[in-house]
C-alpha cells in the first residue's frame, strides 16, 4: 500500500499570466521547492502563500514526486522567425534533446549554444519535463 510519505513532497508554483493558472507569467519561471516531508511541505506552502496572498496571480500547490520524476530535463529551441522568439522560423522545427538529468541537460545546452552563439535568432532553453509547454516553446 502506498502512503503519502513514500514520495517526497514539493511546493510548486509562482506568478501566472492569468487566473486560469495554466501559463507562467512572461519573464517568470515555475518555482519548485523541496523535497520535503509531508508536514514540512505544508508548513513551507503556508509560509510562501502567506507572503504572496495579495497577488491574485500567484498560486502554489503541494505535489508528490519521486526524485526520478523531478530529475527529467530537456534542451529545447532552435531558429526563431524574429527576435520576439514567439514562433519558429519558416521550415525550422522545434528541436528537443533529452531526456537528461539536470547536469547533463545544462552541459548539452552549453554545447549547443556555444555552436549557435553567432545566430541572434537561435535560442535554446533547459526545460523540466513537468513544465514543458511545447506550444509556447514553438510559438504556437
Amino acid at each position: 500500500m502506498t502512503t503519502s510519505n513514500d514520495k517526497p513532497h514539493y511546493v510548486v508554483g509562482g506568478e501566472y499570466a492569468d487566473t486560469s493558472f495554466s501559463k507562467i507569467a512572461p519573464g517568470k519561471s515555475l518555482e519548485t521547492h523541496g523535497p520535503f516531508g509531508e508536514k514540512e511541505a505544508f508548513e513551507f506552502w503556508r509560509s510562501i502563500t502567506g507572503r504572496t496572498v495579495d497577488n491574485a496571480l500567484v498560486r502554489y500547490t503541494i505535489e508528490m514526486r519521486t526524485d526520478a520524476e523531478m530529475n527529467v530535463w530537456y534542451v529545447v529551441g532552435g531558429e526563431f522567425a524574429d527576435a520576439a522568439f514567439s514562433r519558429m522560423a519558416d521550415g525550422k522545427p522545434l528541436e528537443i534533446y533529452g531526456p537528461f538529468d539536470n547536469k547533463t541537460a545544462v552541459e548539452r545546452w552549453r554545447s549547443i549554444t556555444g555552436r549557435t552563439v553567432d545566430s541572434a535568432l537561435t535560442r535554446y532553453t533547459v526545460e523540466h519535463a513537468g513544465e514543458m509547454d511545447l506550444r509556447r516553446l514553438a510559438g504556437g
